[in-house]
């Protein structure tokens, strides 16, 4: 697996990101990983390096580059402190709107598909926390770039807002896997139904299942890291990923 850090023009500057290469030969199916509330960080690369490793040309875009330069968070700090984790979301969420996002999704599919070695055709996407609405939120306005998509504790699939990703389900074409957690705010029952409706309407293949965890399961630095949860959580992803990427 080759890692490197590359900059990738977008409409509003220059986002870092991070390109991991498989080391087995080409051509590879590829994955864009939509990244969680607390940034880059080393946990994050390591977490996308494993699915290099798994045989996937993987792209890790900094979502946050429009707020500038940042050191990695403790994510303990973040969930523990209110003032600490309401600075970093008052830096950070009003230049991470669907429409920004979806605007750099666009020039990171451009740029994958640009890339040696990469088997042309619909990619994978993977999202958590933030980047679990940007996923599927990502499989609605670019229907023909996604084979699948996967969100893992995502926050507000089916919320009351103009954007909210429930309301693209007609458009969806991916399979789509939800992670929900059964101890998340930001994902309560009332929205579940929302979106299992919208999928059912519109006819989206989909898995949506309920995990016994907190939101934020999945990484080892956050405090609710929840092994179990984590285990199933590669099991799923790589399952839906050796179905709908051929290699």
């Amino acid at each position: 697996m080759t890692h490197t850090q590359i900059e990738i023009p977008t409409d509003d500057g220059v986002c870092p990101a991070h390109a991991y290469r498989p080391r087995t030969p080409g051509p590879w199916p590829a994955v864009l990983v939509f990244m969680d509330g607390v940034g880059i960080r080393p946990t994050l690369v390591e977490h996308c390096e494993r699915l290099a490793e798994a045989g996937y040309f993987t792209l890790l875009p900094d979502l946050f580059y429009r707020s500038g330069p940042y050191e990695p968070q403790d994510p303990a700090k973040l969930f523990a402190d209110p003032a600490v984790r309401g600075a970093w979301l008052a830096r950070h969420r009003a230049t991470t709107t669907s429409a920004a996002v979806m605007r750099d999704t666009r020039v990171f599919l451009e740029h994958i598909a640009a890339e040696p070695g990469v088997r042309p055709g619909p990619v994978g996407a993977v999202g958590y926390c933030m980047g679990g609405r940007m996923a599927v939120t990502a499989a609605g306005h670019y229907p023909d770039r996604f084979a699948a998509v996967a969100a893992y504790h995502p926050g507000n699939l089916a919320d009351a807002e103009p954007d909210s990703p429930h309301l693209l389900a007609a458009k969806i074409t991916a399979e789509v896997y939800v992670a929900a957690a059964s101890d998340d705010p930001t994902f309560p029952e009332e929205q579940k139904q929302r979106l299992i409706a919208a999928f059912e309407a519109a006819g989206v293949k989909y898995t949506l299942e309920t995990y016994p965890a907190r939101h934020g399961w999945v990484f080892p630095d956050i405090p609710v890291y929840d092994a179990a949860g984590n285990a199933r959580h590669w099991a799923t992803l790589l399952e839906l990923f050796a179905r709908t990427l051929p290699r």
